[in-house]
């Protein structure tokens, strides 16, 4: 009869060198590091992919205004349009803060900093400068979409999610700008 002890260190030997369960254990270990960059990659392109859509929502709303199209803008038919356009920006109305901005090209003084987006915190929308300019005028168009990550539990999504900014509300801002000079499509005395 075995030594309990003796027997004890029997086994404990026999399990150090079989060799069961290898790839199981490189499986457990990998498995969540690429389920990690996979989530991390996924959300960076869904980024591109809205931000994309909202640059070209803006550009193509933008020429329907520079060519006359649209000859007397509103934040709410410039919305409409943008949203239209973009196609994919969920909640896109809501979420989608526009600011119009007239420059002088003979007093330059550059375009103002800071735009205003959405506050999620608020109950409104916060007031914003939006002044379509006359014939030969330039026009500085800034539009901000808030949206909430896709995966908000990897990587980037996680550090939106988790940000503690009220405003922000565990989402992301993109912003798209434009510029264009209002074309004189028609006389001022025609009014």
């Amino acid at each position: 009869m075995m030594h309990p002890v003796r027997k004890f260190m029997d086994q404990a030997a026999r399990f150090l060198r079989a060799e069961d369960g290898v790839a199981s254990i490189q499986f457990v270990l990998a498995f969540p590091v690429f389920v990690m960059f996979f989530g991390m990659i996924f959300e960076n392109g869904m980024i591109s992919l809205r931000h994309v859509m909202l640059e070209r929502g803006l550009d193509m709303a933008v020429r329907d205004v520079r060519v006359g199209r649209m000859p007397e803008p509103t934040p709410e038919t410039l919305r409409t349009l943008i949203c239209q356009e973009a196609g994919i920006i969920p909640d896109c109305e809501t979420q989608l803060q526009l600011e119009m901005i007239t420059l002088d090209l003979r007093a330059w003084a550059g375009v103002p900093g800071g735009i205003q987006c959405i506050d999620r915190s608020a109950d409104e929308r916060p007031v914003t400068t939006f002044v379509p300019g006359q014939n030969n005028q330039l026009v500085f168009l800034r539009a901000c979409a808030r949206f909430d990550p896709i995966l908000p539990l990897t990587g980037i999504g996680y550090a939106f999610s988790s940000s503690d900014n009220d405003a922000a509300g565990g989402s992301y801002a993109l912003i798209a700008t434009s510029s264009y000079v209002v074309e004189p499509f028609r006389r001022e005395d025609d009014g």
